[in-house]
């Protein structure tokens, strides 16, 4: 997440500064360089690893938790584990929710509130812990769960990829003999093809969420909004392409990702490979 944070800022910014034009990627950060800094790439990053570490936590203990609980009830398979990974997505959902939304508000803290076009006032927070307890007092405990709506059905996001994974195996396979498998290249490209596949499916979710939990700078609809309303007001205004804006730096950063811990995989599985060659001779 460190290493690609500043893809992440480049999308966040492109979905929340109306007046920011949609280029590419490397002139959008080329731009922000010039203009604020090399740090502004980084602006609130460490606020987001905190909130990925509790979102982790909170996952992984949430489905081990009912995989345990199903495991004395039932048989294991597939299909169950993804629905069981889509319960505790949920679960993850209502329980991090005011984490990312304080986040998104961090992300665009001292660019100049409404005048640079994200909506909404200066930020008046520093941290995780300041940004709960500003927005519970200023806008209500139920601010915290601004965006709960899209984020609930990006839960599916997995399970799209799955989906395509499966189907793309599945085409490649054909006419193969039983028990053959694909190669590592190929199961990433088939795996950075599958996520590619679903993040451009569900990414206009992603750009209301982003407006929900930071706030809308649109004049003639009002402030509380709700997710269908900022859809037909986006694609009204923008058309279509507006509910895009910003998807180049999610996929780069999406399979630039899934490629550095591919090869990760790759240089620790070499490294556990080779001791345990040693450990052999040595018996």
């Amino acid at each position: 997440m460190a290493t690609f944070y500043p893809l992440d800022t480049v999308r966040s910014r492109l979905q929340l500064e109306e007046k920011r034009e949609s280029k590419n990627t490397v002139e959008v950060i080329k731009e922000l360089v010039n203009d604020e800094g090399f740090f502004t790439l980084y602006r609130g990053m460490v606020p987001v690893l905190k909130s990925l570490c509790c979102s982790n936590f909170v996952y992984f203990y949430t489905f081990h938790g009912l995989k345990s609980m199903r495991a004395k009830s039932s048989q294991q398979s597939a299909g169950r584990d993804l629905m069981l990974a889509a319960l505790a997505g949920v679960v993850n959902v209502f329980v991090t929710t005011p984490l990312w939304v304080v986040n998104t508000k961090l992300k665009m803290k001292g660019i100049g509130g409404g005048s640079s076009g994200h909506g909404g006032a200066e930020v008046p927070f520093d941290g995780l812990i300041d940004g709960l307890s500003y927005i519970t007092r200023t806008e209500g405990v139920l601010a915290l769960w601004k965006g709960t709506m899209p984020s609930l059905i990006l839960v599916t996001n997995p399970s799209l990829q799955f989906m395509a994974y499966e189907s793309i195996k599945r085409r490649l396979m054909a006419g193969k003999e039983v028990g053959a498998q694909l190669g590592s290249l190929t199961v990433f490209l088939v795996g950075a093809m599958a996520k590619a596949i679903a993040t451009v499916a569900t990414y206009p979710l992603q750009i209301v969420q982003a407006k929900l939990r930071h706030g809308h700078n649109y004049p003639n609809l009002r402030k509380n909004a709700n997710m269908f309303e900022l859809f037909i007001y986006i694609i009204k205004i923008h058309g279509v392409k507006g509910l895009f804006k910003g998807m180049e730096a999610k996929i780069l950063q999406t399979i630039s990702t899934a490629a550095l811990m591919f090869v990760a995989y790759e240089k620790i599985a070499a490294v556990v490979f080779q001791i345990l060659l040693l450990q052999k001779k040595s018996q």
